[in-house]
Protein backbone atom coordinates (compact mmCIF):
# COMPACT_ATOMS: atom_id res chain seq x y z
CA UNK A 1 0.00 0.00 0.00
CA UNK A 2 1.38 3.41 -0.93
CA UNK A 3 1.79 6.06 1.71
CA UNK A 4 -0.71 8.91 1.80
CA UNK A 5 0.45 12.17 0.35
CA UNK A 6 -0.27 15.61 1.72
CA UNK A 7 0.63 18.90 0.07
CA UNK A 8 2.76 21.00 2.46
CA UNK A 9 1.02 24.15 3.60
CA UNK A 10 3.73 26.71 2.83
CA UNK A 11 2.97 30.40 2.83
CA UNK A 12 4.54 32.60 0.19
CA UNK A 13 7.94 33.50 1.63
CA UNK A 14 9.62 34.92 -1.47
CA UNK A 15 9.48 38.51 -0.28
CA UNK A 16 11.04 37.66 3.07
CA UNK A 17 14.23 35.81 2.11
CA UNK A 18 17.25 37.43 3.74
CA UNK A 19 19.44 34.36 3.76
CA UNK A 20 19.77 31.70 6.43
CA UNK A 21 20.80 32.43 9.98
CA UNK A 22 24.52 31.72 10.18
CA UNK A 23 27.14 31.47 12.89
CA UNK A 24 30.75 32.57 12.56
CA UNK A 25 33.17 29.67 12.62
CA UNK A 26 36.58 31.13 13.47
CA UNK A 27 39.63 30.13 11.52
CA UNK A 28 42.07 27.78 13.16
CA UNK A 29 44.12 24.62 13.00
CA UNK A 30 43.09 21.15 14.16
CA UNK A 31 43.95 17.50 13.79
CA UNK A 32 41.71 16.17 11.02
CA UNK A 33 40.84 12.50 11.03
CA UNK A 34 40.78 9.84 13.73
CA UNK A 35 43.42 7.26 14.67
CA UNK A 36 40.74 4.90 15.97
CA UNK A 37 38.39 5.43 13.02
CA UNK A 38 38.08 3.80 9.62
CA UNK A 39 40.96 3.65 7.14
CA UNK A 40 39.72 6.67 5.17
CA UNK A 41 40.03 8.80 8.32
CA UNK A 42 43.81 8.23 8.41
CA UNK A 43 46.42 9.46 8.65
CA UNK A 44 45.46 12.10 11.17
CA UNK A 45 46.94 15.34 9.88
CA UNK A 46 47.01 18.98 10.90
CA UNK A 47 44.83 21.29 8.83
CA UNK A 48 44.20 25.02 9.01
CA UNK A 49 40.99 26.58 7.72
CA UNK A 50 40.12 30.24 7.26
CA UNK A 51 37.08 31.80 8.99
CA UNK A 52 33.67 31.19 7.43
CA UNK A 53 30.03 31.35 8.41
CA UNK A 54 27.85 28.23 8.54
CA UNK A 55 24.08 27.97 8.61
CA UNK A 56 22.94 27.05 12.09
CA UNK A 57 20.25 24.77 10.62
CA UNK A 58 20.14 22.25 7.83
CA UNK A 59 18.18 23.60 4.84
CA UNK A 60 14.52 23.12 5.69
CA UNK A 61 11.50 22.32 3.55
CA UNK A 62 10.31 25.89 4.03
CA UNK A 63 13.59 27.16 2.57
CA UNK A 64 13.48 24.76 -0.37
CA UNK A 65 9.88 25.80 -1.09
CA UNK A 66 11.04 29.38 -1.71
CA UNK A 67 13.79 28.11 -4.01
CA UNK A 68 11.29 26.08 -6.03
CA UNK A 69 8.83 28.96 -6.20
CA UNK A 70 11.52 31.36 -7.37
CA UNK A 71 13.18 29.10 -9.94
CA UNK A 72 10.52 26.63 -11.02
CA UNK A 73 12.72 23.79 -9.81
CA UNK A 74 10.81 20.49 -9.56
CA UNK A 75 9.89 19.02 -6.21
CA UNK A 76 12.23 16.37 -4.77
CA UNK A 77 11.17 12.82 -4.04
CA UNK A 78 9.16 12.47 -0.82
CA UNK A 79 8.05 16.12 -1.01
CA UNK A 80 4.38 15.14 -0.64
CA UNK A 81 5.02 12.21 1.68
CA UNK A 82 3.26 12.90 4.99
CA UNK A 83 6.33 11.77 6.95
CA UNK A 84 8.62 14.30 5.26
CA UNK A 85 6.38 17.31 4.59
CA UNK A 86 6.75 19.37 7.80
CA UNK A 87 8.10 22.85 6.89
CA UNK A 88 10.61 22.60 9.74
CA UNK A 89 12.11 19.29 8.66
CA UNK A 90 15.30 19.27 6.59
CA UNK A 91 14.67 18.91 2.88
CA UNK A 92 15.79 15.46 1.71
CA UNK A 93 16.41 13.55 -1.51
CA UNK A 94 18.21 16.45 -3.18
CA UNK A 95 21.31 15.49 -5.11
CA UNK A 96 24.67 17.25 -5.08
CA UNK A 97 23.96 19.20 -8.28
CA UNK A 98 20.71 20.52 -6.84
CA UNK A 99 22.51 21.49 -3.64
CA UNK A 100 25.01 23.52 -5.66
CA UNK A 101 22.19 25.12 -7.65
CA UNK A 102 20.49 26.11 -4.40
CA UNK A 103 23.70 27.79 -3.21
CA UNK A 104 24.03 29.67 -6.51
CA UNK A 105 20.42 30.83 -6.30
CA UNK A 106 20.83 31.93 -2.69
CA UNK A 107 23.99 33.85 -3.63
CA UNK A 108 22.25 35.70 -6.46
CA UNK A 109 19.24 36.46 -4.26
CA UNK A 110 21.13 37.83 -1.27
CA UNK A 111 24.38 39.18 -2.72
CA UNK A 112 26.38 36.94 -0.38
CA UNK A 113 28.55 34.03 -1.54
CA UNK A 114 26.96 30.76 -0.44
CA UNK A 115 28.39 27.32 -1.14
CA UNK A 116 28.73 23.84 0.28
CA UNK A 117 31.35 23.34 2.99
CA UNK A 118 34.54 21.43 2.38
CA UNK A 119 35.12 18.30 4.42
CA UNK A 120 37.77 20.15 6.44
CA UNK A 121 35.42 23.07 7.17
CA UNK A 122 32.62 20.71 8.15
CA UNK A 123 34.78 18.71 10.56
CA UNK A 124 36.27 21.85 12.12
CA UNK A 125 32.79 23.34 12.58
CA UNK A 126 31.37 20.12 14.03
CA UNK A 127 34.14 19.95 16.63
CA UNK A 128 33.16 23.38 17.88
CA UNK A 129 36.67 24.09 19.15
CA UNK A 130 37.03 20.71 20.88
CA UNK A 131 40.07 19.49 18.96
CA UNK A 132 40.25 15.70 19.04
CA UNK A 133 36.73 15.15 20.38
CA UNK A 134 34.84 12.19 18.98
CA UNK A 135 31.42 13.88 18.86
CA UNK A 136 30.11 17.47 18.84
CA UNK A 137 29.33 17.14 22.59
CA UNK A 138 32.65 15.47 23.50
CA UNK A 139 33.70 11.83 23.89
CA UNK A 140 30.62 10.45 25.64
CA UNK A 141 29.15 7.57 23.55
CA UNK A 142 25.83 8.38 21.88
CA UNK A 143 23.95 5.77 23.93
CA UNK A 144 25.06 7.60 27.09
CA UNK A 145 24.29 11.11 25.82
CA UNK A 146 20.90 12.22 27.25
CA UNK A 147 19.81 14.08 24.11
CA UNK A 148 20.50 11.04 21.95
CA UNK A 149 18.31 8.92 24.20
CA UNK A 150 15.59 11.56 24.16
CA UNK A 151 15.41 11.82 20.36
CA UNK A 152 16.77 8.64 18.87
CA UNK A 153 16.24 5.79 21.33
CA UNK A 154 13.12 4.65 19.48
CA UNK A 155 11.90 3.73 16.03
CA UNK A 156 11.92 6.68 13.62
CA UNK A 157 10.82 6.84 9.99
CA UNK A 158 11.94 10.36 9.00
CA UNK A 159 14.17 13.19 10.22
CA UNK A 160 13.06 15.45 13.03
CA UNK A 161 12.43 19.18 12.71
CA UNK A 162 15.71 21.04 12.84
CA UNK A 163 16.92 22.76 16.00
CA UNK A 164 15.32 20.53 18.63
CA UNK A 165 18.50 19.87 20.58
CA UNK A 166 21.33 21.87 22.07
CA UNK A 167 23.67 23.61 19.61
CA UNK A 168 27.38 22.91 19.62
CA UNK A 169 29.80 25.58 20.96
CA UNK A 170 29.72 27.43 17.61
CA UNK A 171 25.91 27.60 17.70
CA UNK A 172 25.24 24.89 15.09
CA UNK A 173 22.22 22.61 15.55
CA UNK A 174 21.92 18.95 14.56
CA UNK A 175 25.59 18.62 13.62
CA UNK A 176 26.35 14.93 13.04
CA UNK A 177 22.68 13.87 13.15
CA UNK A 178 19.31 13.97 11.41
CA UNK A 179 20.52 13.86 7.76
CA UNK A 180 23.80 13.47 5.92
CA UNK A 181 25.05 16.82 4.61
CA UNK A 182 26.62 17.22 1.17
CA UNK A 183 30.16 18.61 1.03
CA UNK A 184 31.86 20.34 -1.88
CA UNK A 185 34.71 17.85 -2.22
CA UNK A 186 35.14 14.86 -4.42
CA UNK A 187 35.73 11.83 -2.20
CA UNK A 188 38.98 9.86 -2.14
CA UNK A 189 39.58 7.43 0.72
CA UNK A 190 43.35 8.01 0.40
CA UNK A 191 43.28 11.81 0.14
CA UNK A 192 44.48 12.41 3.69
CA UNK A 193 47.94 11.10 2.81
CA UNK A 194 48.40 13.92 0.27
CA UNK A 195 46.11 16.62 1.69
CA UNK A 196 47.47 20.17 1.77
CA UNK A 197 47.65 21.74 5.20
CA UNK A 198 45.68 24.90 4.46
CA UNK A 199 42.05 24.96 3.29
CA UNK A 200 42.08 21.54 1.59
CA UNK A 201 39.50 21.31 -1.18
CA UNK A 202 39.63 17.56 -1.81
CA UNK A 203 40.85 15.80 -4.97
CA UNK A 204 40.43 17.38 -8.39
CA UNK A 205 38.23 14.59 -9.76
CA UNK A 206 36.31 11.57 -8.59
CA UNK A 207 33.18 9.43 -8.88
CA UNK A 208 31.60 10.21 -5.53
CA UNK A 209 30.99 13.43 -3.61
CA UNK A 210 31.81 13.63 0.08
CA UNK A 211 29.19 13.99 2.78
CA UNK A 212 29.30 14.30 6.54
CA UNK A 213 27.05 13.77 9.52
CA UNK A 214 24.74 11.08 10.79
CA UNK A 215 21.36 9.92 9.59
CA UNK A 216 17.92 9.14 11.00
CA UNK A 217 18.02 5.94 8.94
CA UNK A 218 21.14 4.41 10.51
CA UNK A 219 21.21 2.10 13.50
CA UNK A 220 23.37 4.66 15.35
CA UNK A 221 21.83 7.99 14.36
CA UNK A 222 24.81 10.22 15.22
CA UNK A 223 28.19 10.11 13.52
CA UNK A 224 31.61 10.94 14.89
CA UNK A 225 32.98 14.32 13.81
CA UNK A 226 35.75 12.64 11.78
CA UNK A 227 33.53 10.02 10.13
CA UNK A 228 33.42 10.33 6.32
CA UNK A 229 30.78 9.19 3.85
CA UNK A 230 30.15 9.57 0.12
CA UNK A 231 27.76 8.70 -2.70
CA UNK A 232 27.63 9.53 -6.43
CA UNK A 233 26.53 13.15 -6.89
CA UNK A 234 23.34 12.32 -8.81
CA UNK A 235 21.94 10.06 -6.08
CA UNK A 236 18.82 11.23 -4.21
CA UNK A 237 18.43 9.60 -0.80
CA UNK A 238 15.82 10.24 1.87
CA UNK A 239 18.53 10.80 4.48
CA UNK A 240 20.63 13.30 2.50
CA UNK A 241 20.24 17.05 2.97
CA UNK A 242 22.16 20.32 2.87
CA UNK A 243 23.85 22.80 5.16
CA UNK A 244 25.35 25.89 3.52
CA UNK A 245 28.29 28.10 4.37
CA UNK A 246 29.10 31.63 3.28
CA UNK A 247 32.00 34.04 3.16
CA UNK A 248 32.10 36.34 6.22
CA UNK A 249 30.90 39.87 5.58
Amino acid sequence: MSKPTTQPNFENLSAHVTGPRCALVPGGAFLMGCDTGRDEEKPVHRVRVDPFEMAVYQVRNRDWAVFMESTGHPTPKHWNDVEFHDPGQPVVAVNWFEAVKYCEWLSSLTGRHYRLPTEAEWEWAALGGRDGALYPWGDQPPQEWPEYLERWNREVSAPFRVGLGTPNPYGLFDVSENVHEWCADWFDRNFYSVSPGHNPQGPATGDRRASRGGSWRHQIKVSRCAARSSIPPAFEYADYGIRVVRTPS
